[in-house]
């Protein structure tokens, strides 16, 4: 009769092994994290991952309405007289990103900086068409690649006094 025999040490070499591979296998499966947007209004500031996602082969345009009519997770106040600070992560600007505002495409060209400002008058300020001006708005920043859709970000944007 033949019996295998591994000394103590042995017994915790291949456990150990066996516990990082286990652990390797884990971690494999996990996402990505998305890049971040960051918006800030005096000191206060916030942050988000994306609501929607995919680098490899985009949103597509269908899919994208639903991706701007995401609730968004994140709120921040602006006065009128205040500046809206956003920073996008380098790999987005790379790209270039637009801002929608409650879902509506806001400016045609994408910009291609990680940084840019706003003052709060632009989202709260006297309205062209005469209608009142919004007590709140959701801001969404969408990232655009080569002819295709990457990423959106949502931020609800409240109008302090």
């Amino acid at each position: 009769m033949t019996a295998a025999l591994f000394t103590g040490k042995a017994r915790r070499t291949t456990a150990a092994l066996g516990v990082a591979a286990a652990g390797l296998l884990v971690l494999s499966a996990c996402d990505k994290p998305t890049p971040r947007v960051t918006m800030t209004v005096g000191t206060s500031s916030v942050n988000a991952e994306a609501d929607c996602y995919d680098a490899d082969k985009g949103i597509a345009e269908k899919d994208m309405k639903a991706c701007l009519n995401k609730k968004p997770k994140e709120s921040v106040k602006v006065a009128m007289e205040e500046t809206l600070r956003m920073g996008v992560d380098p790999e987005v600007a790379e790209n270039g990103w637009s801002l929608f505002i409650n879902g509506e495409q806001a400016e045609p060209q994408p910009y291609k900086k990680t940084y840019r400002t706003l003052p709060g008058s632009a989202f709260f300020g006297p309205r062209q068409d005469g209608s009142p001006a919004p007590k709140e708005v959701v801001l969404s920043v969408v990232e655009t690649g080569s002819n295709k859709l990457i990423g959106s970000w949502n931020f609800k944007l409240e109008k302090a006094a």
